[in-house]
């Protein structure tokens, strides 16, 4: 392996930065950053990990410390899903050619600390990231993202080795939303622009003579262009979730009070039979698609239950979900157990394990029965509107 070919040596101020680009499944590339690292002996090794990535890189045992009831009443039950499934898909890859996934970074962290190097996680956290992502979408592009990432799950099978050497060109992130990112092109702005600036104002502040920067390849031409420019990158605004704005918060109360409108309507215009036929259609349509929803996320009969008669309530409130609702009675019906969370690392691994698994069983309630409900409202909308018509 020739290591001058497949390095770029740039320089910032008085520090000399050692650009490594791989593939997070090559064996090849984590090989390469091994080499390089020992070779170079760096004052600092800079990892395309966010702070949290490195702290589970070192901590094997992190799913132990895991309270799912705590994630599904933070509302973070959709990110903590999306980076399982993007373990699953790299672990899958990595598994289906003989390679630890994140091997490159195992070896850039051993490496760094055998030569003494002072170790720096330089990506954006990724609960920001994907948080920005689901922000910048509507309601249909979310919908479809929920889609996406379930079949996501079996997407792996068919990768080549070729198709990993051509994912040194590629973000990991970018591949696993490559569809949604077609009918939404900020997605790749957000997973690709923004990470190269901010990583490379990272690397910009990073203390160190000589730097040896681990990323994937597919970052490597932002950060070349942006060191390129000289330009001070504002990485305060990068790492900020954005707030929703006045309109979304109309609209978010909006729905639930023209919903209660074409009620009073219906009673008004057309009597007390078609309002109630109305009312009747609202609480099947929510009740049975979230009820759906449950099941087919295998859920406890108990939580189905929930859902069904939680959806035409929550429906009307957009302070409560109806999936926050099933997946804490989920939590209650089938509280996880130890052995649950040892398991979160290979159940992951298949279609089965997400859904055998108390923890993520828990997460798939949530989502599904929250897909559910939204799905219920979108048709229960015409019809109440054909009534009064």
């Amino acid at each position: 392996m020739n290591i001058k070919n497949n390095t770029d040596h740039l320089f910032l101020n008085d520090k000399e930065i050692i650009l490594v680009g791989t593939a997070h499944v090559s064996k090849e590339s984590a090989e390469l950053v091994k080499q390089v690292i020992l070779s170079e002996k760096p004052d600092t090794v800079c990892l395309e990990l966010c702070a949290t990535r490195l702290a589970s890189l070192r901590d094997k045992e992190k799913w132990r410390n895991m309270n799912i009831v705590k994630v599904i009443r933070e509302k973070k039950t959709l990110m903590l899903l999306m980076n399982l499934i993007l373990a699953s898909f790299q672990k899958k890859i990595a598994e289906k050619f003989d390679i630890l996934p994140g091997q490159e970074m195992i070896n850039a962290l051993e490496a760094g600390e055998e030569t003494g190097a002072k170790i720096v996680p330089v990506d954006r956290e990724i609960q920001v990231t994907l948080s920005r992502v689901w922000r910048s979408m509507g309601v249909w592009e979310k919908i479809k993202l929920m889609f996406q990432l379930v079949f996501s799950l079996g997407s792996s099978d068919d990768i080549t080795e070729a198709d990993i050497e051509q994912m040194k060109k590629e973000d990991i992130l970018k591949v696993l939303l490559a569809d949604v990112k077609k009918s939404h092109p900020v997605v790749e702005k957000i997973l690709i622009d923004e990470r190269d600036q901010f990583l490379t104002e990272s690397l910009r502040q990073v203390e160190g003579k000589k730097i040896v920067a681990v990323v994937g390849a597919g970052h490597v031409p932002g950060i070349k262009k942006y060191v390129a420019e000289e330009k001070k990158i504002d990485i305060e605004k990068l790492n900020t979730i954005p707030k929703g704005g006045i309109f979304g918060k109309i609209v978010k109360w909006l729905i639930p009070g023209l919903i209660i409108a074409l009620f009073a309507a219906g009673f008004f215009i057309k009597g007390k039979s078609a309002g109630a036929d109305m009312i009747w259609f609202w609480i099947l349509a929510n009740g049975i698609f979230a009820g759906l929803g449950a099941i087919a996320a295998l859920a406890h009969p108990l939580t189905i239950i929930t859902a069904a008669l939680a959806a035409p309530l929550t429906s009307l409130n957009p302070m409560i979900a109806a999936g926050w609702v099933s997946g804490l009675v989920e939590a209650f019906a089938r509280k996880p157990k130890v052995r649950d969370l040892e398991a979160i690392p290979t159940d992951i691994l298949s279609i089965k394990g997400f859904w055998k698994n108390n923890v993520t069983r828990i997460l798939l309630v949530v989502v599904f029965t929250n897909l559910g409900s939204t799905i219920g409202t979108m048709a229960a909308i015409p019809f109440m509107l054909r009534v009064i018509h």
